[in-house]
């Protein structure tokens, strides 16, 4: 299994993923991430098939994870927003995850009249918001990073952006970066985890040697070196 090790774990709240592509494997990064650290079921409103058997058993550390989740396909808006309102019914103290991928994608379908777009889908988030609110459930919704957002946009707490690289995939956002990726047999850290672990080199208060100057190799030399510069920087100059 390879994915990147600081996946975030999300907060209570709507959370909005701007994701690489509408099949992208980062809301099951994060669904995953967030379901193994939580107690308790959670419900996932499928759109576009993103709920693939195979890539969330390949993704998640253990089978018995995914007992707790509890998935419903829609195929059209009308279903989708039907589904909304269903897990309305079914959240209780026990939910610990709500997830909705391509949260806007069925509802520009053809099949959709233009003047009950925006109204059907700007309800259907004010759902999802509303019980994120109420339940104070980590609410997790994704647009690709290409489309517009929408009212998903606006009723989300805060958006995390993902984007595909050659180590995986990298999250940032309020309180979000990935710094460090694993692969098989090993670590690939970066600046940022660096700088966090061990904090920014103070400049230094000597005099600096300048690199265009030729050097020594031998570290007693250097010394002497130093000590010379340090002492004509302190000696009085002559009149002219």
């Amino acid at each position: 299994m390879t994915e990147p090790v600081d996946v975030p774990i999300l907060d209570p709240g709507l959370t909005l993923l701007r994701c690489p592509g509408p099949r992208s494997t980062a809301i099951h990064r994060l669904a995953l991430a967030t379901l193994t650290d939580t107690a308790g079921v959670a419900y996932w409103v499928d759109a576009r098939n993103v709920a693939s058997t195979y890539t969330l058993y390949d993704l998640a550390d253990s089978p018995r994870r995914l007992r707790r989740l509890r998935i419903a396909r829609a195929f059209t808006a009308y279903q989708h927003h039907a589904l909304g309102r269903r897990v309305v019914e079914r959240v209780d103290g026990r939910t610990s995850l709500l997830v909705a991928p391509n949260v806007a994608s069925l509802y520009r379908d053809d099949d959709v009249p233009r003047y009950q777009r925006e109204r059907l889908l700007d309800s259907t988030v004010r759902t999802f918001a509303a019980l994120a609110d109420a339940r104070e459930i980590p609410t997790l919704l994704s647009v690709p990073a290409e489309r517009e957002p929408g009212p998903a946009a606006e009723h989300a707490d805060r958006v995390i952006r993902c984007e595909e690289t050659k180590m995986g995939h990298r999250f940032e956002g309020p309180g979000v970066e990935t710094t460090v990726y694993w692969d098989e047999g090993y670590w690939q850290t970066t600046i940022p985890y660096w700088v966090d672990l061990l904090g920014v080199a103070a400049e230094p208060s000597g005099p600096a040697v300048d690199p265009t100057g030729p050097g020594s190799p031998d570290p007693v030399e250097q010394a002497t070196l130093a000590a010379a510069a340090v002492g004509a920087a302190g000696a009085p100059g002559g009149a002219d």
